[in-house]
């Protein structure tokens, strides 16, 4: 697997997505449903809005919903008061906007525009008091979280997105890089926590969602929250961090020591290194997202320490952090080129350290690229 160079930090921003664009991610949602046996689609405000249409309202008790049907134009049901904002989106001209008034009833205004026994995907986010509206006004439709009925909604990115990926990889490569020139021992986590936030923001992050610094036993803990333990000399250090850069997500980690590490702990943080080159090697197009997952897995419980392995290998990412699909036993999902993931194989020592190491990869047509370039091996930090 080839690691790309990383982008230039101080490079210009990739070009907007235009409404060429959105247009064609609503009508390959609503293909998709139809081809799953659904009527079609309901989003929320929420990531798969900004997808599908480049609008990013807030999410309230006021309905906002777009409706997505194969044979229907794609139509915005919105409040009016925030119908300004919605026509403003990059992706407005696609659709239809439809709007209502405080005081009537925006279940009214929908349900005309769903089929009246049909069965929707909804968008995993949709307040649950939206969709009882819905229920109430065709109590003969039926619904499914877009997540079980249309995994692979935002999972394939074109080459515009994979663009912005890389680009939030490389910000989170240039945080690595400059968060090993910082004290680690003497300070607390949480200052180790708020350098890599700046970093991140310092690289273009817009949006920073995790800074996870798990010293000593802490990082036995693999989504610990970086507190007020304080750093000491002989702590091995799991840093884990990424946000958002131009939309789109970075995630990455990196195991560090305080001084020299000891031959058992060097020896862990190899086991770990190889398992997460095991993991990046297997990715091809066709390959089941499951064989991610038994590939890291395998070098790991190889050299007795399986039990110590208490996540899934990767998780998809794209306008968010975490998305499918998953690198987890059991998914049997193919990788098709432009999927993104995480792949990010530790193990955790209860009462004495953890180890991780991740990375972002990129599904091409004949493997996988990594999107993160940083070194690999144990770095040891004062």
């Amino acid at each position: 697997m080839s690691s790309p160079s990383p982008f230039a930090q101080q490079s210009a921003p990739p070009s907007p997505f235009t409404v060429d664009d959105y247009r064609a991610r609503m009508a390959r949602a609503a293909e998709s449903a139809a081809e799953a046996g659904l009527a079609g689609v309901i989003v929320a405000p929420g990531p798969d809005l900004v997808h599908l249409t480049g609008y990013r309202p807030v999410s309230t008790e006021r309905l906002t919903l777009l409706v997505l049907r194969a044979g229907h134009d794609p139509v915005l049901v919105v409040p009016t008061l925030e119908a300004p904002d919605a026509a403003a989106a990059t992706g407005a001209p696609a659709l239809t906007l439809r709007d209502w008034t405080d005081g009537k009833d925006p279940y009214e205004v929908t349900a005309p525009l769903l089929a009246a026994e049909g069965r929707f995907g909804v968008s995993d986010n949709a307040w649950a008091m939206h969709l009882l509206g819905l229920q109430r006004q065709l109590p003969g439709t039926s619904y499914t979280a877009l997540t079980e009925a249309l995994p692979m909604l935002r999972a394939v990115k074109d080459a515009a997105e994979l663009q912005r990926l890389a680009a939030a990889g490389a910000a989170a490569d240039a945080t690595y890089e400059e968060i090993l020139k910082v004290r680690f021992s003497g300070r607390r986590e949480v200052d180790v926590a708020l350098d890599l936030a700046a970093l991140l923001r310092e690289f273009g992050h817009s949006q920073v969602d995790f800074t996870v610094v798990g010293s000593g036993p802490n990082g036995a803990n693999p989504h610990h929250e970086a507190g007020e333990r304080t750093i000491e000399r002989g702590d091995m250090v799991v840093l884990d961090f990424g946000g958002l850069k131009h939309g789109y997500g970075s995630d990455t980690s990196r195991t560090v020591h305080v001084g020299e590490p000891t031959a058992e702990e060097q020896r862990v943080h190899d086991i770990v290194r190889e398992a997460q080159q095991a993991g990046c090697a297997a990715v091809r197009p066709g390959v089941a997202c499951q064989e991610i997952d038994r590939a890291a897995r395998a070098v790991i419980t190889e050299f007795g320490y399986g039990d110590r392995f208490i996540h899934r290998t990767g998780h998809g990412i794209g306008v968010t952090t975490h998305e499918p699909p998953y690198m987890i036993e059991g998914e049997e999902q193919p990788l098709v080129p432009g999927m993104c993931f995480s792949v990010e194989p530790g193990i955790y020592l209860p009462g004495r350290f953890g180890v991780r190491i991740e990375d972002i990869v990129a599904v091409t047509e004949d493997g996988g690229r990594r999107l993160n370039a940083t070194a690999r091996e144990l770095a040891v930090v004062e």
